[in-house]
């Protein structure tokens, strides 16, 4: 306190007490949060005794991480401290989920040992609105459909719901998982072998196919090929004849062999472990073997 009788305080002496330095209560006056009650003959600032609970508010607010304007906002009576801190959770909220996001890039580049342009389209990936993620997935499987009338519609009904969104406050694990399935879906190459599977699923459909088939087929193939594999039948040996004409049923060896490599590659089996990871769901068994199996006893006969 100044020695004038006026039990006011200066600049530095406001310091002392409170521990703080000369910059930070100057810049804070500077920046009207702590508006000095006069000036002395020389010009200094100086504070009373209620700029002290001022100033204590102010490194409480500060210290919680506020920024001046709402800072301000609190001192002017304009918000309550309630409001502030509601507004300073949702604002941690979204860096939180920003972090994360920048955790799973960097994880997912120091896996892959990354070059910068790799990284840079992760981030860039990583970092859409969730509005731009629901356009990707939704042009994806439009574009799967597009002019294709006679498709199973359980088959329909699931590959529409595949477009799935990161949660609200998604894991390390489903942010790097939708990192590597928007590459995926953007690979024209990729998109080529699911319109082939789609197609192949119209054309069985168009020549009256029953309902449900396109489902029930592949679980009779998981079936048979895993019935060959447990007996150790081999996929060129005379014993897998009857196995193969169970899985063409009468259909042409050449087309239902195009058919079954469109549909089990190992691309196709990542995608869909990749939308489980993303779901937070528990993947499906893909069955790459059994399917592996069946389509090297087709290669077969067909060389053959």
């Amino acid at each position: 306190m100044i020695d004038d009788g006026t039990g006011l305080f200066t600049i530095g002496e406001l310091a002392k007490a409170t521990g703080l330095t000369v910059r930070t209560i100057r810049y804070w006056s500077d920046e009207g949060v702590l508006t000095p009650v006069t000036r002395s003959p020389g010009g200094y600032r100086l504070y009373d005794a209620e700029s002290f609970a001022r100033l204590e508010l102010i490194r409480t607010l500060r210290e919680l991480g506020l920024g001046l304007g709402h800072v301000r906002a609190v001192l002017s009576g304009e918000q309550t401290v309630a409001e502030v801190a509601a507004a300073h959770v949702a604002a941690l909220d979204a860096q939180i989920r920003s972090l994360k996001v920048t955790r799973a890039v960097l994880s997912t580049v120091a896996r892959r040992g990354s070059s910068a342009e790799e990284m840079t389209l992760m981030n860039k990936l990583a970092r859409l609105s969730a509005a731009e993620r629901k356009r990707i997935m939704e042009e994806f499987v439009a574009e799967l459909f597009h002019g294709l009338d006679a498709v199973d519609p359980a088959i329909e009904e699931r590959m529409r719901s595949i477009a799935v969104d990161l949660p609200e406050e998604p894991t390390p694990e489903q942010v790097d998982a939708w990192v590597e399935l928007a590459e995926i879906i953007q690979d024209p190459e990729f998109r080529a072998q699911m319109r082939r599977v789609v197609e192949f699923n119209a054309a069985d459909q168009g020549r009256s196919a029953a309902p449900g088939r396109a489902t029930w087929f592949p679980m009779r193939l998981v079936q048979l090929g895993g019935a060959a594999l447990e007996r150790g039948v081999a996929p060129e040996s005379p014993e897998a004849e009857a196995i193969v004409r169970e899985v063409l049923g009468g259909g042409d060896l050449t087309a239902v062999l195009e058919r079954m490599e469109s549909a089990s590659n190992n691309r196709l089996a990542r995608y869909r472990e990749l939308l489980c990871a993303v779901k937070g769901t528990a993947p499906a068994a893909a069955h790459r073997e059994e399917f592996a199996w069946v389509v090297a006893a087709l290669r077969a006969r067909a060389a053959g």
